[in-house]
């Protein structure tokens, strides 16, 4: 079930999202992973604590190149730090994939409260990337950022996600796992209509990775050619497993474990 992946997004440390994350995921889902790094950080299960961000213009080398090469089935973008490299990127996937579907985890702020988009750069990824995206897969906290309204309830997620859509991408997955309830919910809706995922609240601090995690968990199943729907159900799957027998690693949140269902799920 190969499918090839490119992933714009940056480097965690720890291994526990961004990169890492995703390939892992990428890999246990039988997926191919190639990426290209935008930012590098330093970081632990506590927090962000230092971000070396990487010129743009080794940004777009680094995707002119694998799509002119290997090619690619899918793509997911992660943390873009401000507007000049999501113009960029933009760019580079108008010139190299211009009809390959795009996952956009809109990565705005970190466990731990680090702001990782820049100022101004909200704007820039409504204009520039969200019309690009085959599907964007935001928590309560990045759509309110998004939409700009008071998301505490599923009624209010339900209103974002309509907001959403009308920003452009074909498809939102608003995921619920910032809303108070022993149940969580995460909403799909598409321009045709509407699935819910749910399932009980799992109980744990590994959660560091869970956004980088599902988005990539999609894109493999879009890259090998899954119909939305179930490449979204297969993801959410993936990812209640990968929370329920994380290791435990760590003083704050804590990784997923990302291999555990290489064998029944591949």
């Amino acid at each position: 079930m190969k499918g090839r992946v490119l992933i714009i997004a940056g480097s965690d440390s720890g291994g526990g999202a961004g990169i890492q994350a995703d390939i892992k995921t990428v890999t246990a889902l039988n997926g191919y992973a190639a990426t290209a790094i935008v930012a590098l950080t330093a970081q632990d299960t506590r927090g962000i604590h230092a971000v070396h961000e990487v010129p743009v213009a080794f940004i777009r080398q680094q995707i002119s190149l694998t799509l002119k090469d290997i090619g690619a089935d899918a793509l997911k973008t992660g943390m873009l730090s401000n507007a000049e490299v999501i113009s960029a990127v933009r760019e580079e996937l108008d010139t190299h994939a211009p009809e390959v579907p795009l996952v956009v985890d809109p990565v705005m702020v970190a466990k731990g409260d680090t702001k990782l988009l820049g100022t101004g750069a909200e704007g820039a990824l409504i204009e520039i990337l969200l019309p690009r995206a085959t599907l964007i897969t935001p928590n309560a906290t990045e759509a309110e950022v998004l939409v700009r309204m008071r998301i505490r309830t599923r009624s209010e997620q339900d209103q974002a996600a309509e907001r959403l859509l009308r920003l452009g991408a074909r498809a939102v997955l608003l995921k619920g796992g910032h809303i108070e309830g022993e149940e969580v919910r995460d909403l799909l809706l598409t321009h045709e209509g509407r699935q819910e995922f749910c399932g009980p609240r799992i109980h744990t601090t590994s959660t560091h990775g869970t956004g980088c995690t599902l988005a990539s968990a999609i894109a493999t199943g879009l890259a090998q050619r899954l119909p939305l729907y179930e490449a979204v159900a297969r993801a959410h799957a993936y990812v209640r497993e990968a929370l329920r027998s994380a290791p435990g690693f760590g003083r704050g949140h804590g990784p997923l474990n990302h291999a555990h269902t290489v064998a029944t799920m591949s």
